[in-house]
């Protein structure tokens, strides 16, 4: 097991590397490439030319791309500093970029948005899994019955549905028709029961697209299994049936939905653009928005990073849960 975690984190590392790269390539190179001055991006396209002149200078755009890699680099970790003439400008660790147009380092812009998308994320993740996997489970035990078609007909229509349809028909009903629930973000640290209240109608909106397809997967899975030898010689040695489901077919059933978790999980704390945007939730995915608008591309870079760093964070927990739930793998 210890030689499997180690493995795992090495794996993770290298991979955290070569994300940086990437990212870097994608924001700093293939603008380059493609003959966009990259100064003029991160400044805005309003800006004088010493103002652009000013940002090329700090962000060390005449220096060879190794250097430049490095900088990025090392200002993740130990922070960065641009200067330019007698103007220096310190971006303290972590440092995801500097928006030159706000004049504010990234990291901090993202640190007050992130709870709530993390909030937004995981009180979903948390239904999605409960109802999602519950229904796929029943459905593929109770085959071809009401159920089961009644399920997979409401799972077809969330996959179907647009987030911002379903996110402005709850609204319609359930905020300003009925008033049962509160439409506007309440912070967390202001009224608890007031967040509580404003999430519901986002947590079960984004919920159920997710539980959709959770369920679709989990009741194909299901009936794979249900077909494997270890099944029936568990039922012909008089096993009962919650313990032949609940103890064995449910931990290889579980394998692909902890696949999808991982990567469902770690993108939506990048941000839930559409989700936040049609319940006004000042979050990650808001943030982009407002950045996109306003051009103030090292946000974009920094949300871009984070929604990595997310993905490959939750990646490696899933790994680790893999090794808890299915034996093979530490033994592999």
């Amino acid at each position: 097991m210890l030689a499997y975690l180690i493995r795992r984190l090495f794996a993770a590392a290298v991979m955290l590397v070569v994300i940086i790269m990437v990212v870097f390539g994608i924001f700093f190179l293939v603008p380059k490439w493609a003959g966009v001055d990259v100064a003029l991006s991160f400044v805005g396209k309003q800006a004088d030319p010493a103002a652009v002149a000013g940002v090329r200078e700090k962000l060390g755009l005449g220096d060879p791309i190794y250097l430049q890699v490095w900088e990025f680099f090392k200002g993740i970790f130990a922070g960065r500093t641009y200067s330019a003439g007698g103007d220096v400008t310190h971006c303290a660790a972590p440092c995801f970029g500097y928006s030159f147009k706000s004049e504010q380092a990234v990291w901090p812009v993202l640190t007050d948005r992130f709870p709530v998308t993390l909030g937004l994320a995981l009180g979903a993740a948390v239904l999605w899994l409960i109802f999602g996997v519950a229904a796929g489970v029943l459905s593929a035990l109770k085959r071809g019955s009401l159920w089961d078609r009644s399920a997979m007909v409401v799972a077809l229509a969330g996959v179907s549905l647009p987030i911002y349809f379903t996110g402005m028909l709850s609204l319609a009903i359930f905020a300003f028709g009925l008033k049962w629930l509160n439409a506007q973000y309440v912070p967390l640290d202001q009224s608890f029961t007031g967040w509580f209240g404003g999430m519901i109608l986002p947590w079960i909106t984004l919920a159920f697209l997710y539980a959709a397809m959770y369920a679709r997967i989990t009741r194909a899975t299901m009936l794979e299994v249900l077909g494997e030898d270890y099944i029936r010689t568990a039922r012909a040695k008089g096993l009962r049936e919650q313990t032949v489901i609940g103890k064995h077919a449910m931990r290889s059933t579980m394998t692909p939905i902890l696949t999808m978790l991982g990567m469902d999980l770690g993108a939506l704390i990048g941000g839930a653009i559409l989700t936040e945007s049609t319940f006004n939730l000042p979050g990650l995915g808001r943030a982009v928005l407002d950045a996109i608008r306003n051009q103030d591309l090292p946000i974009i870079l920094g949300v871009t990073l984070i929604t990595s760093l997310a993905v490959l964070l939750a990646n490696l927990v899933v790994d680790i849960l893999y090794a808890v739930i299915d034996p093979r793998v530490r033994l592999a």
